[in-house]
């Protein structure tokens, strides 16, 4: 076994963040289809507070994979771009396209912007997440792997003089600001709320998470330490931050509107990040225990993109065969059933196409020989 497959084969801190992300995204397309059923206030109240609860998904999953992907990838000097790049597009880029042609062709009811009516808008669709709700995060997510060598680049800097990584972090840390404070006038209720939603799935609204996935490797022995050390606080935090963004989000009123709950606000990021630091604080000790369950993580966590794509493929269905009907006559019942079965039809299905399109290779490869 060589030594680019024993990395790929250690459970690691992304591989955590990559399953805890895609486990906690699921529920989202849920609660937003319960909305649908104009629930009592009290419903509503509880949904609300459920997302903002797994509203830290996005960051967890871009911290994740630049963590792993630093670990794997940073110091193979015989790595190419090039080669970097066909990895991806087997593991990240080819399931997207299928994916993402499911959605335009067998569901067009869940576009956002309109449905296409001409080649030229289906293909717009098609690259800007359009195609479905959660594709957004797709288009935005796989520009990190395309500059993945500015990440490099900034790994090795780091490596160099440890003095470095303060000075990315807090570069960062004023580019994060500058963007949120441009976020909350020009778009979130502001002149542009409309016409410049697109921005959102500029790879620069989540830089800060890539870089701290960056630095989190870089500096692994110091960010495990500090995290150990001071972990009830991030608990005690955690309960702070959950409720600023749950005063933050009814502060806006009744009916509630999921988009009054967004990714870029300064009590969303904070809360992002004491999660995120739990996850790996967790993820640490089962890893130094040895314990069997982080071998089950490791697997789940290689299907987790994978199971995100189709995961809103299997809610659409089971909403629209039973799911509707179930949470109009019990709303929590309706809501934790399609989401436990979003997830294993999901996964399910993720391990199934793997399964299957090993199996196909392995039938040509054997015809060819």
């Amino acid at each position: 076994m060589n030594a680019s497959n024993t990395a790929a084969d250690v459970t690691d801190v992304g591989d955590y963040l990559k399953l805890g992300a895609c486990t906690a995204v699921m529920a989202q397309p849920i609660l937003a289809d319960a909305l649908t059923t104009v629930p009592s206030i009290a419903t509503q109240i509880g949904i609300g507070i459920f997302y903002n609860l797994v509203k830290y998904t996005a960051p967890a999953f871009i911290l994740g994979i630049l963590y792993t992907t630093t670990r794997t990838t940073l110091n193979q000097a015989t790595l190419t771009y090039g080669e970097y790049l066909r990895r991806q597009w087997h593991a990240l880029f080819i399931p997207t396209l299928w994916w993402t042609t499911i959605y335009l062709v067998l569901m067009p009811q869940l576009q956002l912007g309109g449905r296409y009516h001409h080649w030229q808008s289906f293909l717009w669709h098609f690259v800007n997440g359009n195609a479905a709700p959660h594709l957004w995060y797709n288009t935005m997510m796989l520009q990190f792997i395309l500059l993945m060598p500015l990440f490099w680049a900034i790994g090795r800097w780091c490596q160099q003089q440890p003095r470095h990584g303060w000075l990315v972090l807090g570069l960062t840390t004023v580019i994060t600001v500058l963007w949120l404070w441009f976020y909350d006038c020009q778009i979130f209720h502001g002149p542009h709320m409309q016409d410049w939603y697109l921005v959102d799935r500029l790879f620069i609204s989540f830089l800060i998470f890539g870089v701290l996935g960056v630095l989190a490797w870089v500096f692994r022995a110091s960010f495990q330490r500090v995290l150990s050390r001071w972990w009830p606080g991030l608990m005690g935090a955690f309960l702070l931050c959950l409720t600023w963004t749950n005063w933050e989000f009814f502060t806006y009123g009744f009916p509630i509107k999921l988009s009054n709950a967004p990714y870029y606000k300064p009590s969303m990021v904070l809360y992002a990040l004491i999660v995120i630091g739990l996850l790996a604080v967790l993820c640490e000790v089962q890893v130094r225990r040895q314990r069997p369950v982080t071998r089950v993580v490791h697997q789940l966590a290689g299907m987790a993109y994978k199971a995100y794509l189709a995961n809103v493929f299997w809610s659409e269905l089971l909403w629209l065969s039973f799911g509707r009907a179930l949470t109009i006559k019990l709303s929590g019942l309706g809501i934790g059933v399609c989401y436990v079965l979003t997830w294993l039809l999901s996964f399910a299905s993720a391990f199934g196409i793997h399964a299957a399109w090993e199996w196909l290779k392995r039938g040509l490869n054997d015809r060819s020989v």
